[in-house]
Order: C-alpha cells, then structure tokens, then sequence
C-alpha cells in the first residue's frame, strides 16, 4: 500500500481489523497477560522481600525427570512436606507405603474445608434466593416492586461494611446481636413452658426448661462455620434472585393452567413445571456463584482469620498468609495458581456438564 508520496506502509486495507483490534489487546495483555505470567514465574521462584525486590530470587528444584531438575518444589511442599512412598515398597501395596504424616496439613486442611464451604454455601443461597425469587413472583403478593428493590438492597452496600456488621451480630460476647435473640427466644419458650407446667403439674406432668446459654460464635469452628455461611448467603442471594425472577418471568403460564386442569397442586407444578424451565439460569448462576464462595476472603479474614487457630482457613486466606504474613511470595503465589486451576476445573466441568455452552460454537 502506497501513501501520495509513494511510501511503503506496513499494512494494507485487509489488516484494519487488526488495527482496530491491536489498543484493547495491548491493554489487555498490560492488564491480564502480565500479572497472571508473573504469578506464574514467582510460584517457581525462592521470592521472599530480601530478594525479590533486588531481583535475586531464584528457581527452585524440585524432582529430577531425565536428569533436569524442574523448579517445582512450593508445589511439592504444597501437598506433602516430605516423600509419601517409600522406594522399597511396590506402588501396588499403596495402603502401606503412603505417609500419611508427611502431607502439607495446613493445605490438605484448608483444601477440605474450601470445598465444605462451597457446598454448604451454594446451597444456601439457592435456598434462599429461589425461595425469595417465588414469593416475589407469585401472583398473590402484593408491592412485588418495592419488595425487589428491598431484596437486592445488599449488592448496594460495600462488602466489608456488610461483614463488619455481621461480625458483630455473630460476636461471642452477649452483647452480640445473634446471642441476644438466643436468649430472648430461650426465655419466651420457657415462659411457655412454665405456663404448661402450671397447668398439668396437677397431675404429675412437667416439662423440662431449655437452658440458655451463649454460643461461642467465632471460638468454636462449626459455629464459626455456620456464621460465615450465613453472612455469605446474605451477600450473594440477591444475585441468585435477579437471575431466577428472571427466569421465572419467561415460564409460560400455559404450562402452569395445564398442570392446574390437571389436578397439580403448588409442590407439583414447582417441581414438573417451574424447575425444568429454570434450571439452566439457575445452574449458570450456581456455578458462578460457586466461584465467588471459592475465593472469598474477606468473611473468614474479618471475622477470626480463618480461626479458631487456623481450621477454618480457605484456601484464598492460606495463600494470603504464606505470602504476606510469613513471606513466603514463591509459595503464596503457587497457591493462588493453584486455587485459578481448581476453579477452572470446576467451571469447566460444570459447564460442559449442564451443556451450558450449547449454541455458542455456532455463532
């Protein structure tokens, strides 16, 4: 391509794409590309702040394949601190030869209660935002627009507010919002309990008090545990709302006076009508929302740390501590690679699972 004066310009009419297309892929690789790259550079690396910032750090070896050494030890150290076979045992006797002793437990540990904590949380929501989502879509309920303005008022309010305020809800001490509802539950019931009392203690029948007693919310790990499920369940549910009222908006209610010709009661129609017509949105939105509860990190770093002690430690908050708290960056970053694969994993299996994808390929 030639310009009035006859000079050679390195492309022609056909490359505009490309130039159209080369700004948003320069910012995205500045963006994207490099921090992931360097991620991926420092998990291989001894990087540590004595050495990282003066460009010292250095690969680590690890295991030897044909003779070269691969720098793969923070992945080696990730899962066991020592070897877990013996050289000596055939592999087949698999029982006798793993050492159990000598797995990463902090890892192992904060690997189990990540996915304990996807579980239980994503049920959790779903629960909540379906069941939110029917009763602001049924056609008896009234102010359906004000009440879908008040549903999704969290996504409004800053994540670490939101937290703070359930940290102190859940507090252990009995000013905490949740132990006093405990008690004033407790003693309504035994209020109860006493009036039936007075009534049949004539003829030898009573009922024995419940004892009130404050929960040690965030020193005990299961209580722990479940706070950190519901303060997530509260933070996500308008999300599973916006897209499940969606979805049950293009449910046609053809099939719904079908069903009640039918004879079909709610439960019926909830299960053979309503759900297989949203079950992909809400799939979609599970998996996403999977996601999210796989990195969460402010919940359990607000609320004790990942405590009591370090049991209930995410996966995100074990690599927080390993970089920034122990600095140890080689190995906090090969965890944070490790938790973008799982997700990956994940995401990829259940989008190609719920077949997810279908369609996309032909557009």
């Amino acid at each position: 391509m030639l310009d009035t004066a006859g000079t050679h310009f390195p492309f022609d009419s056909g490359d505009a794409w490309f130039l159209l297309v080369a700004p948003g892929l320069l910012l995205f690789s500045l963006f994207m590309v490099y921090p992931v790259a360097y991620l991926i550079y420092l998990s291989f690396t001894n990087a540590r702040p004595r050495n990282m910032f003066s460009g010292d750090e250095q690969f680590v070896g690890g295991p030897e394949v044909l003779g070269v050494t691969l720098p793969l030890e923070n992945y080696t150290q990730l899962f066991a601190t020592g070897p877990v076979l013996r050289a000596d045992v055939p592999l087949w006797q698999v029982w006798d030869v793993v050492r159990w002793s000598n797995f990463n437990a902090e890892f192992w540990n904060s690997f189990g209660i990540t996915w304990l904590w996807v579980a239980t949380s994503v049920t959790l929501k779903l629960l909540v935002g379906i069941t939110i989502a029917l009763v602001l879509t049924h056609e008896l309920v009234r102010g359906k627009r004000g009440m879908r303005a008040l549903a999704i008022l969290p996504m409004g309010l800053p994540n670490i507010f939101t937290i703070t305020v359930w940290r102190g809800i859940f507090s252990t001490a009995n000013y905490g919002l949740a132990n006093q509802f405990i008690t004033y539950s407790a003693e309504k019931i035994n209020a109860v309990i006493g009036a039936v009392n007075a009534v049949f203690g004539v003829v030898g029948v009573e009922v024995g008090k419940l004892a009130v007693q404050e929960v040690s919310w965030l020193t005990d790990r299961w209580m722990a545990f479940v706070a950190y499920n519901v303060t997530e369940a509260w933070l996500a549910y308008p999300f599973i709302v916006i897209i499940t009222v969606s979805a049950l908006q293009d449910v046609p209610k053809e099939l719904h006076e079908a069903a009640k010709v039918d004879g079909a009661g709610f439960l019926t129609r909830f299960v053979h009508v309503t759900l297989p017509s949203i079950k992909r949105p809400v799939m979609f939105a599970s998996i996403l929302t999977a996601a999210a509860s796989f990195q969460q990190f402010l919940i359990p770093f607000v609320f004790n740390e990942g405590g009591p002690g370090r049991k209930n430690e995410l996966l995100i908050v074990y690599g927080y501590r390993q970089a920034f708290s122990k600095d140890f960056y080689g190995e906090g970053a090969a965890i944070m690679l490790t938790v973008i694969l799982t997700i990956g994993v994940f995401m990829w299996i259940n989008v190609k699972k719920g077949k997810l994808a279908e369609g996309v390929d032909s557009q």
